[in-house]
């Protein structure tokens, strides 16, 4: 067998092991623009979290920081179940910290712990990642009937765009 040629039974796995991956599986997480946000989230949590000084808000600083990585984390360990349902139902226990988080720097706010730029740039990168989390968890969700692989037929386009202009008049 030449140099870098893989054996029979090697490459026979292989396409087993492909074969058997669920269709959203992603070997680097890393690669997931989510968890690159919640990554960056996370050490940005952490940098605010440890400008806050007094031992009365130890607590504090410990549970943003600790909210922080269970986003990311979650998605991390979500990333590595078997199927899109068990995926998204990691999203959601992300989904949850964020809200976790969200209330936390709004004590350390409201406590006056953080200044208000480190408030408002840290709930800009939550509020990202919880869009983002909302849609993947929906896309994960859907039945897959329902999705459609190439474009929208334009008949079926045209009346999308007419129901929602009669929603648009009836509401005003």
């Amino acid at each position: 067998m030449a140099l870098g040629q893989k054996a029979p039974a090697q490459t026979e796995m292989a396409s087993v092991t492909t074969m058997l991956k669920p269709s959203f599986w992603m070997s680097d997480f890393k690669k997931q623009r989510v968890w690159r946000k919640a990554h960056a989230l996370t050490l940005n949590v952490h940098r605010v979290a440890s400008t806050i000084r007094g031992a009365q808000y130890s607590a504090l600083r410990s549970q943003m920081i600790r909210a922080a990585m269970s986003i990311s984390a979650n998605i991390v360990e979500g990333r590595e179940q078997k199927t899109e349902r068990e995926f998204a139902r990691f999203l959601g226990y992300s989904l949850g910290s964020t809200s976790e988080l969200e209330h936390h720097l709004l004590v350390a706010r409201d406590l006056r712990t953080i200044s208000d730029a480190d408030f408002s740039s840290t709930l800009g990168q939550l509020i990202d990642v919880r869009k983002m989390l909302h849609g993947l968890i929906t896309k994960l969700s859907a039945p897959k009937s329902l999705s459609l692989k190439g474009p929208v037929p334009s008949h079926l386009a045209k009346s999308a765009e007419r129901s929602a202009g009669s929603r648009q008049q009836a509401a005003a």
